[in-house]
């Protein structure tokens, strides 16, 4: 599978759910398990390898300016659903999270945010198709620090400089 494949399972598995991040994870698993095992190895190496990438500290500030904070778990979540919002958002984020405000057309933390059960479509596709668990994904170990320099989290003056059009649009 190549990451264009990898993103149009994404892009697919989101229209199919009408944005909801729970029935994208139900859409994806259904789309997955259509293909052989080996194909979703291949697209969980691909989420896995962006989920790690996306552990960045300018990230986890603002995933803590939409969420009005953000623990360490719910950035995990944040980042699954980041990457369920399909390429040009997750990598617009990457490149600069200020950029959110402009590449997300709403934003509702009841809803949006938290997609945990986005990150275990892959394993759940594959234990259907074979009755076994997912096998290691061979990829480098996560990074066990965010990537990039420190922010505080709960300075939200610093958060508002840091990240003005993203706190102007989704905290004033």
């Amino acid at each position: 599978m190549d990451e264009t494949e990898f993103w149009e399972l994404i892009d697919g598995s989101r229209r199919a759910a009408d944005g909801d991040p729970e029935e994208q994870a139900d859409a994806l698993v259904e789309r997955l398990s259509g293909r052989d095992p080996d194909s979703v190895v291949d697209f969980a190496r691909h989420f896995e390898s962006r989920y790690n990438r996306a552990y960045a500290w300018e990230l986890w500030a603002a995933a803590a300016v939409l969420l009005d904070g953000a623990s360490d778990d719910a950035f995990d979540y944040f980042r699954c659903w980041l990457i369920g919002q399909g390429r040009e958002v997750f990598e617009g984020a990457l490149h600069d999270p200020d950029h959110l405000a402009e590449l997300l057309d709403d934003f509702d933390e009841a809803v949006d945010g938290d997609a945990e059960e986005l990150g275990y479509a892959a394993d759940e596709a594959y234990e259907q198709l074979t009755g076994a668990e997912m096998p290691g994904l061979g990829l480098a170990p996560p990074p066990r620090e965010p990537l990039g320099s420190y922010l505080d989290l709960d300075d939200d003056e610093a958060l508002a400089e840091r990240f003005p059009r993203l706190w102007e649009r989704f905290r004033r």
